[in-house]
């Protein structure tokens, strides 16, 4: 192992709980009652969902409109995305009981959970500034967000109203709203955990994101490696990183070493609370999203050993980027998705949180109605779903505009212009999960440019 090797691995180490020091002894200080219990799990698919192949017109004429559009990725998809293959969807909040919208075939669970009354759909909701037209849009008089139809910067516009490069996400702002200022207790260093890395979405002014393996214990890979030479080699190893044993008369050396410590530390307090894992009676899908939800799964079992009242989850998966062969990829990933939530909800029932945990999807952006040969081309507003137990469910929250070119909110070839926004989405999540006006307004400071009216996402 190189010297650039062996300084990415202990990079990695400090990334790992160091901002919260959390010790295993102060794990009961917030207690073991989670009847006040919440957390949000966001499934992030990144690369940018195809909205019109998400969510279907099933009106006759409608679903016609839309086929003569899209005939070359319909060709290739044949009878999957014919009309009566479709799954039809009957919204509770319809002003007819006609079903004029539905969900493609590899989506059952997700359209079961929707006549239960465990999910909801939210329309066209994206990132803005300020309530945008196509008029203002084509003749410039509307403020944009900076970037439009970047993954970077849409991405970290989605997780923190700001483009690449931002510091705090709303994520991050919200569990800051359940940690007390420059407390070490409370659960605090496990109150945002991510199992895709440290994005903006979970750091906050206090929160800082713990990262988690897919299916497995917290651990520094580096020294399971170096248990294959010698057993002795990762505690030696670990006390040595961790300055347990370390003096400096060098600020930096001491921030390294005290890091590296409480890196260990929470890693320790982790791995303690979770044990051998937990057993679910229904089984998880051998997928990439499907091995992370089981994952935040267990974390959830474990929630009061771990000391928490309020969690935020990152999850994500890739793929969504279907500028090409989309009639191939795309039905594979909704596949993949519809079985992973489908699945973390059983979980979720199994435990007995399955109304104190909310799972919402997020998404770069959406995609162009217009087919671009065999794929589609970035997008601005998408939809988005909304899983548990609280969720209003069997409601289609927002309009959606009819398949078709050159209407009030079309930007170009079918790209939609969101008529909700990120904040919109996200305060419905956050006063759900316990925020006042003001928190809600701290971490969401475009919030006040909308109708702050409810979403009615939730149940009363």
């Amino acid at each position: 192992m190189d010297r650039r090797q062996f300084l990415k691995y202990v990079g990695g180490a400090t990334m790992v709980g160091a901002h919260a020091g959390l010790g295993p002894t102060a794990l009961s200080a917030w207690g073991a009652d989670s009847s006040g219990y919440k957390a949000l799990v966001c499934v992030f698919l990144f690369g940018g969902l195809d909205n019109h192949d998400f969510l279907l017109p099933y009106d006759a004429s409608a679903y016609d409109e839309f086929a003569r559009l899209r005939q070359t990725l319909l060709r290739v998809q044949g009878s999957s995305r014919a009309r009566e293959a479709l799954l039809p969807l009957i919204p509770a909040n319809a002003a007819s009981g006609d079903a004029r919208w539905a969900l493609p075939p590899e989506m059952p669970m997700l359209r079961s959970l929707f006549e239960r009354g465990s999910a909801a759909l939210v329309a066209n909701v994206g990132p803005l500034i300020e309530p945008v037209t196509a008029q203002s849009f084509f003749d410039d008089s509307a403020r944009l967000p900076p970037r439009l139809f970047s993954h970077n910067d849409q991405q970290a516009i989605w997780q923190s109203s700001a483009p690449e490069g931002a510091l705090y996400g709303w994520g991050g702002l919200f569990a800051d709203a359940f940690t007390a200022e420059g407390a070490s207790t409370n659960g605090g260093a496990f109150s945002t955990i991510s199992t895709v890395g440290s994005g903006p979405f979970l750091t906050g002014r206090r929160a800082f994101p713990y990262q988690v393996s897919d299916g497995g214990a917290a651990e520094v890979y580096l020294l399971g490696e170096l248990d294959d030479f010698d057993a002795r080699l990762p505690e030696g190893l670990k006390t040595h990183l961790s300055g347990s044993a370390f003096n400096s008369d060098y600020l930096i050396r001491r921030d390294m070493g005290n890091a590296l410590s409480k890196a260990f530390s929470t890693n320790d307090a982790y791995n303690a609370a979770r044990g051998d894992g937990f057993t679910f009676s229904s089984e998880f899908p051998a997928s990439e999203l499907g091995s992370q939800l089981r994952t935040v799964a267990e974390t959830i079992a474990i929630r009061d050993a771990l000391g928490v009242q309020r969690q935020v989850f990152f999850v994500g998966m890739g793929g969504f980027d279907t500028h090409s062969a989309q009639a191939q990829a795309l039905p594979l990933l909704l596949g993949q998705l519809d079985g992973a939530v489908g699945a973390f909800n059983v979980a979720m029932n199994e435990l007995g949180v399955d109304q104190q945990v909310t799972l919402f999807t997020a998404s770069d952006f959406g995609r162009t109605l217009a087919v671009n040969g065999d794929g589609t081309d970035h997008g601005w507003g998408g939809h988005q779903f909304v899983v548990g137990g609280a969720v209003a469910g069997t409601q289609l929250l927002g309009s959606v505009p009819p398949p078709g070119y050159g209407h009030d909110l079309d930007s170009g070839g079918g790209r939609l212009i969101p008529t909700i926004s990120v904040e919109q989405y996200a305060e419905a999540l956050g006063r759900w999960f316990g925020l006042t006006d003001g928190e809600l307004l701290n971490a969401l400071p475009a919030l006040q440019n909308f109708n702050r009216s409810e979403l009615g996402l939730f149940s009363s």
